[in-house]
């Protein structure tokens, strides 16, 4: 599987990501399943061409389909941060891929949002992805300005 035409930007992530300025979600989910780590500034100390590139890694669980995104974020970080990305290990069995249950911290900000938690069923039927970034903005106790218009985009909220 090959770069994806376009950067991978959902609509909620326009108005913060259209400039890359923060990270997309799609850039996130990649740093986590391979286990690295850079800040936002390491980020933003990227050329924006490279940055666009970034986000053009296809977004599938397996990392073997695309083993690239690593080997580019370090020639990337080493070439204009002067920097490598820390490596963490990554969560084995993460909360959004269980398809039984929906995640506590999703739980938690549909009650700061005053919205109605998505069935088991409905969150067992969302893409993978789509339950990683839930779950990615769900994961600190305040509320994230972002989950409402994601529950949105992803047909979980009126």
């Amino acid at each position: 599987m090959g770069l994806l035409e376009a950067p991978f930007l959902f609509d909620f992530e326009v108005v913060s990501s259209e400039d890359f300025k923060f990270m997309p979600m799609s850039v996130r989910f990649n740093l986590d399943r391979f286990g690295l780590r850079i800040s936002l500034a390491q980020w933003q100390m990227l050329p924006y061409p490279d940055r666009v590139l970034l986000a053009r890694f296809p977004v599938d669980d397996d990392t073997a389909i695309e083993p690239n995104f690593d080997h580019a974020l370090f020639e990337m970080m080493r070439t204009h941060a002067n920097v490598e990305p820390e490596w963490f290990t990554p969560d084995a069995d993460p909360a959004w891929r269980k398809v039984d249950t929906v995640p506590e911290g999703v739980t938690h900000q549909c009650g700061i949002a005053g919205i109605p938690l998505p069935s088991n069923d409905r969150w067992a039927q969302l893409a993978p992805f789509k339950r990683y970034v839930l779950a990615k903005l769900s994961r600190k106790p305040e509320g994230n300005h972002d989950f409402i218009p994601a529950m949105k985009e992803f047909g979980l909220a009126a």
